[in-house]
């Protein structure tokens, strides 16, 4: 294993394009002088983060990956192109699409050096916190999408990134890109075993050009030893449509960041998140609604649940600039509380700048309703049962919300198989 240190940095960068080793420079230069966040920082505050990322070591070599599950394999039965990515590196890749280029970042970097360099490494901010540093100065491999303009992918793709080995940090990087009038859908899904001490530091950079639809759907199963702290940006083009679903069901400690930008006059993002805590687990949700052009709308939707000991935490921002008239924006976030010891902080905000707006937030906390569940209790159902339908009811508006609903039946068996559990152990 390698520690992160200036000689790795420059033992990864060695096959980079001039550009792209310029980018690891400098975001070697951030990774060393930013101290570790502490949530005296308000973008940081409820979460304590208990480790030192220079505690884990870079694996050289990718450990053996997992099947490919059941569950997943009979949702997708059939994809434009799939890859693999175990400990950072890229082992398999597979591309059955030959109007894109989908395949690993280096291999797509060695046939044309300059084919990603407009958005690879560029939407999120090396400098924003020392996760993203060390991403950028320690990263480089993953999986790249390029669409080129009017092409409709009617499959979609998927990407496999695990983490196997103990002690272990990995980069694992993802730049969907969309051109003009062009169509596609992406599924990725990130996962390790429950007695995996691991950190992950994931990228997920999405490009829609006018008039574009690009759709990801982002399944989360860490095990309960690793953590992740994710970065997402998105940046939406004119008339441009970005549908994100994402399920967050692992982890000790799941962060994720997400920021869109709706740049273009008319673009539009469908945000929806559906996440399950429990044990010590903490899921940490902070998302931005950047509106920027006019005639701009968005929704961000997310419903959560936490028992044992868990914590939840969303923060949500709609920013509308001043220019950004007619705008129409709305967030959402739901929480159920199924254990005396868990919580769930919700946090919506709003930062309105222009005039001729339509906005707003709703925000909720609290247990199962005691008269639903008396309504279907007087419909002959035990209490046992009537609690496990209205938690499967309350997700099910979430989940009917997802990019790909064939992914959304797994999710919902997974969230009602961890709710069935957690009723049979006598935990709620």
């Amino acid at each position: 294993m390698k520690t992160l240190d200036s000689q790795a940095s420059a033992a990864l960068g060695t096959a980079d394009p001039g550009w792209l080793s310029e980018r690891r420079k400098q975001a070697l230069d951030y990774f060393e002088k930013l101290p570790m966040p502490s949530p005296v920082e308000e973008v940081w505050r409820y979460v304590d983060l208990d480790f030192d990322i220079a505690s884990y070591s870079i694996v050289e070599n990718p450990g053996e990956a997992h099947e490919l599950g059941v569950g997943i394999a009979a949702a997708l039965p059939d994809t434009s192109g799939s890859l693999l990515i175990v400990d950072g590196h890229v082992v398999s890749s597979e591309n059955t699409e030959g109007r894109v280029s989908f395949g690993s970042i280096r291999s797509i970097l060695a046939a044309d050096p300059d084919l990603l360099e407009p958005f690879l490494g560029v939407a999120v901010p090396s400098d924003l916190d020392k996760f993203a540093a060390a991403h950028a100065a320690f990263g480089g491999e993953g999986a790249a999408l390029v669409v080129p303009r009017g092409v409709v992918v009617e499959k979609p793709f998927f990407v496999d990134v695990q983490a196997t080995e103990n002690g272990s940090v990995s980069f694992p990087h993802v730049s969907l890109s969309v051109g003009e009038s062009a169509q596609a859908s992406v599924v990725l899904r990130y996962r390790s075993d429950d007695g995996l001490d691991s950190l992950v530091v994931p990228q997920l950079e999405l490009n829609v050009g006018a008039n574009a639809q690009l759709k990801v759907t982002v399944v989360q199963h860490w095990g309960r030893g690793t953590r992740s702290i994710s970065h997402v940006r998105g940046i939406v083009g004119r008339d441009a449509n970005l549908h994100l679903g994402e399920a967050g069901l692992g982890g000790l400690l799941s962060r994720l960041n997400l920021t869109v930008d709706l740049e273009g006059n008319g673009s539009s993002a469908n945000v929806v998140s559906a996440y399950f805590g429990d044990e010590n687990q903490t899921l940490d949700y902070r998302y931005t609604m950047h509106h920027q052009g006019v005639n701009t709308n968005s929704d961000m939707f997310l419903k959560g649940a936490v028992q044992d000991e868990a914590l939840s935490v969303f923060t949500g921002m709609i920013r509308i600039d001043e220019g950004a008239q007619k705008t129409d924006a709305y967030q959402t976030n739901r929480n159920l509380i199924l254990s005396d010891g868990a919580s769930a902080q919700s946090v919506p905000n709003l930062e309105i700048l222009a005039d001729d707006v339509r906005c707003g937030h709703g925000s909720t906390v609290g247990p199962l309703d005691d008269d639903q569940r008396y309504y279907l209790m007087s419909r002959g159902l035990d209490e046992l049962r009537a609690n496990r339908l209205l938690v499967h009811g309350f997700f099910n508006e979430a989940l009917a919300r997802f990019p790909e609903p064939a992914i959304a039946g797994v999710v919902t068996s997974w969230i009602d198989a961890k709710y069935r559990e957690a009723q049979e152990a006598g935990r709620v």
